[in-house]
């Protein structure tokens, strides 16, 4: 298969730029963020095929090669146009172009065969010897492209705060409206909200000048419909899925899985304990072992808060108390489980 065959969807929302490749069939092949420069194939067979699709696109778009160094680098070694003669991915039985070990498929362009020679140990899905070229070896050893992202560079409240200024840029008029006559609007849940991680994240960044061996990564994006958690927390005392619940002024009282703000009812428990046994479900399956998650809802600036009992698989603190609530937790987590955890927990493919 040509990756001119190739469906590449481009979507950008909340601050996200990716494309999305798939067959016409709707087999998907994987992404590729434009932001952050990497992409994630949907298996190691199909990387060298993205590759090529986002170089495709790439060219057509306009963009400089130099963008996209897996592939790009190639073609600029050998003075070709990327606009005229990009190198084409051979495919191999499966209609899925044929790569080595390292993800490089082979390529059949006149003007590159001189950069490329027969390697012995690399071969294609056949069984067939791939050419590889000398360029592209030097460069996995020196960049490899890396499949997924760090999640330890996500900024607290990073997925709220966009949200909140997609909503402001649809209706500007409208928002400032809303902000004069004190209206509630989704914008200013978004905004609240972000601010509520942002101050949450400050109070768990003490627990960490504390005692180091507790980990936290910040507004981790869940599966492909727009989901996130707050915040992960990982450290001795255990793994949490910390939610925010940002109430400026209001009164809150928790009884069980009854958790009431200004005297409503709000879904916070049942959300929390779901978004742990989840997390529990994803962290278990990628470490190999038993990873047990508690869900734990952090209030923000409630002018009072009453818990009459905690729920059951779920905690609840304000955030002031956060910080000496996680660190009176005795040790339940040996180094070497924190460590597994954590390196499974940050990178972006564990949550897909």
């Amino acid at each position: 298969m040509s990756d001119q065959d190739l469906v590449v969807k481009r979507w950008r929302r909340y601050g996200k730029d990716r494309l999305y490749v798939e067959t016409p069939e709707g087999t998907k092949i994987g992404f590729w963020d434009l932001v952050t420069n990497t992409g994630e194939a949907e298996a190691p067979e199909y990387e060298a095929t993205l590759l090529a699709a986002v170089t495709t696109w790439r060219s057509s778009a306009g963009l400089a090669p130099s963008q996209s160094p897996a592939v790009g680098s190639l073609v600029e070694a050998a003075g070709t146009d990327v606009n005229k003669d990009r190198p084409r991915l051979q495919p191999g039985p499966s209609g899925i172009p044929a790569t080595g070990q390292h993800g490089i498929a082979e390529v059949a362009h006149p003007q590159l065969a001189e950069l490329w020679t027969d390697n012995s140990d690399v071969v294609a899905a056949d069984g067939s010897a791939v050419g590889v070229p000398i360029a592209a070896q030097e460069a996995l050893v020196v960049q490899p492209v890396r499949p997924w992202v760090d999640l330890p560079t996500n900024a607290a409240g990073a997925e709220a705060r966009e949200r909140a200024k997609v909503a402001r840029d649809s209706a500007p008029v409208k928002t400032v409206l809303a902000r004069v006559l004190g209206v509630h609007t989704s914008e200013r849940a978004w905004r609240i909200g972000a601010d509520g991680e942002e101050k949450v994240a400050a109070q768990l960044a003490k627990v960490a000048s504390k005692d180091p061996r507790w980990r936290f990564l910040h507004a981790i994006p869940v599966g492909d419909r727009g989901s996130d958690i707050d915040h992960i927390v990982i450290g001795p005392g255990g793994v949490f899925t910390a939610n925010a619940k940002h109430h400026p002024g209001a009164k809150i009282w928790v009884g069980g899985n009854t958790f009431m703000v200004n005297g409503a009812k709000q879904p916070y428990v049942r959300n929390a304990r779901h978004e742990a046994q989840r997390a529990a479900k994803i962290l278990t399956g990628t470490c190999g072992f038993p990873v047990h998650v508690e869900g734990l809802i952090v209030t923000v600036n409630a002018s009072d808060v009453v818990i009459k009992a905690q729920p059951e698989g779920v905690s609840v603190t304000p955030r002031m108390q956060v910080a000496r609530w996680l660190l009176r937790h005795g040790d339940i987590l040996a180094p070497e489980s924190i460590d597994a955890i954590y390196e499974a927990a940050r990178r972006s493919t564990t949550w897909r």
